[in-house]
């Protein structure tokens, strides 16, 4: 039987038999987007194949059907968008071209393709994505807030400001009628800072802490603070999200409701600067069968009362009194006579932008590890690792007014979560405009509470890990754990903050230096397509200066390397998933960032800023960073300065080579060799044969270090990480990120393997010998517990053991290098990613005399693969049979003590042996 299979497997490959079956359909990255603003959204899919044992299969062509409603696409009624069959191998990123599309319609679509063997696939699985509101007129709501409180938010910046009094969350509701013969009901709806929306007392959606946080519209009072800058943003944004409420509606009476809350809009943490008061903006659009339709807008008409949040803030926490809750105040049982009316609000002067982009979600559930009584009503519980979100509780029993405390244990500063209890029979609760970091907690209050009464609920950016990375050392798959699970916890509102407590503020530094880790783990693109937006959104249209944090708060000190985030997030965003309007997006702003380093260029080519606040004429200390949380000492601030013009200057001249601006690319290649020659003349001692300490070292060898000292140098790194450093890393955030890739790249694997392996400080095996669950601020474990900063030196894991890297000239992963390179300590590699057309391994195992190499590569993607061999005249199998009697194999030759080959799609198993 086993034989018969066998024969069966490689005639189904000879004849190629197995059909294309796309999968995993995207519209500009996301999964059934509710809304889209772009008039010609792209569209994207994954080829898998039907059998494992077909090899170097293609995508021949392929059709794209569209259709007004899904029964009609199921029907074969293509009203809006037929391709036809077109010969492409393209399914990632396809501009829709057919009829114009409406506002606030649902488009439903799906996709045949065929293989090599122009056999076509069976259609796809239906897909969707709805149309936001194109246009400003079609916006019939107004912003609305309650009369109880001004347009000004709690707290200003001015000197001697008046700090207001909190505010209850404010309640809306608005009673509409409906007809019969509803077609379908949709609501385009946002709230500053965040918001929930009911519908006949249901809850819409299962989003959190939304919309994403944006630079809403203009502070006078950002020139107050201690880093101050102007108002002088490149764009405004607020983002609003839709929902198809069709089913929640009944006939004739319905209500909309919603809970507003402060947010970041309205915050009094001196981290921020916050904008205004809480408002609340919707509108509701019911198509009937005739053609008509009903718009209902939110207005004076509405109503509005105190909720039972009677305090709530990002950093503050909340307070819930179960005693001042309204019965079925969101459906058309509640009386609201007694209610106000809302008073309308100032709009924000940022463009109402579709929230095409993930929203946070409770993405895990965790049950208690330990639940102790320490004494009478007081308990401690612990969830085993530290997550950002909240304890639920459910099912809690006490009297009227009893109060439920909630003290979260973290390093930082945390707000209070309180529960008054009302007492009649069990409750529930869970907190909704704020979030705690944790992994234990002190719960007082009640007499009797169990483990069974609370869960811990992970509350993140919705941005699934898409990677499997293990290896043969228990240590390593600890450390991209850790990192992983500080990366999620540091992800809210569409941003990835520096630390989810403390500060919660988007740094443009950390996002750049964790970025290409982010890439290598998660499916990114719809966040990072967000964020780079809001970067580019606060950038000085004067003078391209662009701020330490994005979108921009006053706490966020930093520097150079922040700023640099701009000229280099879209262009690794371009390298990993192959988009180039990415770059044709920011590549003005790109360039404007150049110009404003250049104007601090010295007399000897180098750079030094000495930016100043918007006020002053001396310098900010922090505004002028160079690398930052040392593990002893940090550079030279001039040095990490000239450093980053050259990155920028460099990744410049790249994306202009890639938009095919001949001219910029030739501009932007001179001045960065104009800056590595200064670099190297100002900073190279050559008696010493040193750039300097701490990470100096790597930054000259990530740029390319002369030909007559580069022996000297990496001599030099040996010499400094070896022996005076004992196998430690000696660098902060920014020279952690090359620290790893650079000592292999330079005939020093085996040393990256040992620091990496250690489990004293300085290193990260240092904080899981502590006890860590997540990556810290410090080597040495001051300050946050909770910093993804130092997971840019994690990609060594992926690049250097298993070898995966994006080729330059085929981005996206189009065409992909593999040229793995294990120490000789480390037995086994393993690491997986789904790229923009699949599953993308590479796995890796080494014995004595032998080494094993398996790759999978997906239907759309070829591969350079580098086999590791041990001299000149290997001996090298592939699934048993030499390379030679091998179809779809092309040998390339020996180099460098690996075998070049170059495959397309399969899976392939390469043995080697001495």
């Amino acid at each position: 039987m086993r034989i018969l299979y066998l024969f069966c497997a490689l005639f189904a490959v000879s004849v190629g038999y197995a059909k294309l079956k796309p999968v995993s359909l995207t519209c500009e990255y996301m999964e059934n987007p509710a809304v889209v603003d772009v008039p010609s959204p792209r569209l994207s899919w994954i080829n898998e194949v039907t059998s494992k044992q077909i090899r170097g299969e293609v995508q021949k062509a392929y059709r794209i059907v569209v259709a007004s409603s899904k029964d009609k696409l199921l029907n074969g009624e293509f009203d809006v968008w037929d391709s036809g069959k077109r010969s492409s191998s393209d399914s990632y990123l396809i501009p829709y071209e057919g009829q114009q599309l409406q506002s606030a319609k649902d488009y439903w679509w799906r996709v045949m393709t065929w293989n090599r063997q122009e056999e076509a696939s069976a259609w796809s699985e239906p897909a969707y994505w709805g149309m936001g509101l194109l246009s400003a007129d079609e916006w019939k709501a107004k912003w609305i807030g309650v009369p109880w409180q001004g347009e000004a938010p709690k707290k200003t910046l001015k000197p001697n400001s008046t700090v207001y009094p909190s505010y209850p969350s404010p309640l809306f509701r608005k009673l509409f009628n409906v007809k019969e013969d509803i077609v379908s009901a949709k609501v385009f709806v946002t709230g500053l800072g965040y918001f929930e929306l009911y519908i006949n007392g249901e809850r819409v959606g299962d989003d959190y802490l939304v919309p994403n946080f944006t630079n809403y519209t203009v502070r006078d009072d950002l020139k107050y603070a201690n880093i101050a800058i102007d108002n002088r943003f490149r764009n405004y944004r607020v983002m609003y999200l839709a929902y198809d409420i069709t089913g929640l509606l009944q006939e004739k009476e319905n209500v909309a409701g919603a809970i507003v809350g402060n947010g970041f809009y309205d915050c009094v943490s001196h981290w921020v600067c916050p904008f205004g008061s809480p408002r609340f903006l919707c509108q509701i659009e019911v198509t009937y069968k005739d053609g008509s339709k009903d718009i209902i807008a939110s207005d004076e008409t509405w109503k509005v009362k105190e909720s039972p949040i009677i305090m709530d803030g990002v950093f503050d926490g909340e307070i819930y009194d179960a005693n001042a809750e309204v019965e079925d105040w969101a459906t058309a049982k509640c009386d609201d006579s007694t209610w106000n009316y809302a008073v309308l609000r100032q709009a924000p002067i940022g463009m109402l932008t579709a929230h095409t982009a993930p929203t946070d979600k409770i993405i895990e559930a965790l049950r208690p590890i330990s639940f102790k009584k320490l004494e009478a009503s007081v308990y401690e519980v612990d969830f085993g690792k530290e997550i950002s979100g909240w304890i639920h509780f459910k099912d809690i029993r006490g009297q009227k007014g009893d109060t439920l405390n909630v003290k979260y244990i973290c390093e930082s500063p945390l707000g209070i979560q309180q529960y008054i209890l009302k007492g009649e029979g069990k409750e529930s609760y869970a907190p909704r405009f704020t979030w705690y970091v944790f992994s234990k907690a002190i719960i007082s209050g009640l007499s009797d509470l169990s483990a069974k009464n609370v869960i811990a609920e992970a509350v993140n950016t919705d941005v699934k890990i898409s990677s499997e990375f293990k290896t043969s050392n228990s240590l390593f798959n600890q450390i991209n754990e850790i990192w992983q699970r500080s990366q999620l916890d540091n992800m809210h509102g569409g941003v990835a903050s520096d630390c989810p407590h403390r500060e919660r503020s988007a740094y443009t530094g950390d996002g750049q230096v964790a970025c290409v880790t982010v890439m290598h783990n998660f499916n990114a693109a719809a966040f990072y397509q967000k964020w780079i937006r809001d970067i580019r959104d606060v950038q000085n249209i004067e003078t391209g200066y662009v701020p330490n944090g994005a979108p921009w708060q006053p706490g966020c000190g930093g520097g150079v390397p922040w700023g640099a985030a701009m000229n280099i997030m879209p262009w690794e965003f371009y390298l990993h998933y192959g988009d180039r309007r990415m770059l044709e997006a920011n590549y003005w702003a790109m360039k404007e960032q150049v110009r404003y380093m250049l104007t601090w260029l010295t007399a000897d080519g180098t750079m030094l800023a000495k930016s100043t606040n918007c006020n002053s004429k001396e310098p900010n200390y922090w505004l002028n960073l160079g690398d930052w949380a040392p593990a002893f000492a940090i550079p030279l601030e001039e040095l990490v300065h000239t450093f980053y013009l050259w990155r920028c200057a460099d990744y410049t001249a790249k994306a202009a080579e890639a938009i095919g601006n001949v001219t910029d690319f030739r501009y932007y290649s001179e001045l960065a060799e104009r800056v590595k020659g200064a670099f190297h003349r100002k900073f190279y001692d050559r008696e010493k044969k040193t750039y300097g300490d701490y990470g100096s070292n790597i930054f000259a060898l990530v740029m390319g270090v002369p030909e007559e000292s580069y022996k000297d140098v990496v001599a030099t790194l040996r010499q400094e990480v070896v022996e005076k450093y004992k196998n430690h890393l000696n660098t902060g955030i920014f020279g952690t990120q090359f620290f790893f890739e650079i000592l292999a790249a330079n005939g020093l694997n085996d040393v990256a393997y040992e620091v990496m392996n250690q489990s004293d400080f300085p290193s990260y095996g240092y904080w899981i010998k502590q006890g860590a669950t997540t990556t810290w601020e410090q080597w040495n474990g001051k300050d946050s517990h909770n910093h993804p900063m130092f997971g840019g030196g994690l990609t060594w894991f992926y690049r250097t053991l298993a070898g995966v890297k994006v080729d330059e000239n085929a981005p996206g992963y189009k065409r992909v290098i593999i040229k793995p390179a294990l120490p000789q300590k480390l037995s086994e590699v393993y690491y997986s990613n789904m790229t923009p057309y699949g599953k993308l391994v590479s796995e890796v195992r080494q014995n004595i005399g032998s080494l094993e190499l398996n790759v999978s590569i997906p239907v759309g993607s070829e591969a350079t693969i580098y086999i590791p061999v041990y001299h000149s005249d290997p001996k090298i199998t592939e699934s048993g049979k030499t390379l030679a009697s091998r179809s779809g194999i092309e040998v390339l030759g020996i180099e460098n003590n690996y075998c070049k080959v170059k495959v397309g799609q399969g899976n392939y198993r390469f043995l080697v042996k001495e």
